[in-house]
């Protein structure tokens, strides 16, 4: 699964988030790792051990050119070849919304992760209510660029949706981080925040 594109100023503030989060020399499982710059950061900065999961194949290339470990697969379809908690930490930044079995996607990533780091596009994020309001079309900000026919989003979910079902589902949130193009944002991050990252757990 290709990553979501995402201007290069939100993108680097995401992987510091989640660079903060992983323990030095973790087992990491990065699923649809896209062209690895995100495990590769992982790897160099917090040596950590880490596999990719991932579908496209120009990808999958830039990844061996890294020298990535990356598996050839499509997350949607589930991680059966991995035991229970044979990572500390498995990844999913700016993928889950291009899944088509959420839920069995997370409970799968549960499954075989001690701790799960999640990132998503904001999609109650106030410029793009302005532009839906009162343009009328969907919106393209910085961190949604595709044309409505062109999206690889399948899910347009906000932090209050993912907080909602964190709760429906039981999952605890172990930390939180709200983004946007210049930093943390720490108020009203629902309506302020472009990206957010979370950490959950069983």
């Amino acid at each position: 699964m290709e990553k979501q594109k995402i201007t290069p100023a939100v993108k680097r503030l995401d992987h510091q988030a989640i660079c903060g989060i992983v323990e030095t020399g973790s087992k990491v499982l990065d699923l649809g790792c896209g062209n690895g710059d995100l495990l590769a950061l992982l790897v160099e900065r917090k040596g950590v051990k880490g596999q990719g999961v991932e579908l496209n194949n120009d990808a999958i290339h830039a990844c061996v050119e890294k020298g990535l470990s990356v598996f050839h697969s499509d997350i949607d379809s589930g991680l059966p070849y991995y035991p229970d908690q044979s990572f500390d930490y498995v990844i999913l930044n700016q993928s889950l919304q291009e899944a088509k079995r959420v839920e069995g996607v997370i409970s799968e990533a549960l499954r075989v992760g001690k701790k799960v780091i999640i990132g998503f596009p904001n999609f109650a994020y106030l410029e793009a209510r302005i532009l839906m309001f009162f343009g009328g079309r969907a919106p393209i900000v910085s961190s949604l660029p595709y044309e409505w026919y062109s999206t690889p989003n399948l899910r347009f979910l906000s932090i209050k949706d993912f907080k909602s079902f964190c709760a429906a589902k039981g999952y605890k949130i172990l930390a939180a981080h709200y983004l946007d193009a210049q930093g943390r944002v720490r108020v009203l991050p629902n309506l302020f925040a472009q990206n957010a990252v979370f950490v959950i757990t069983k």
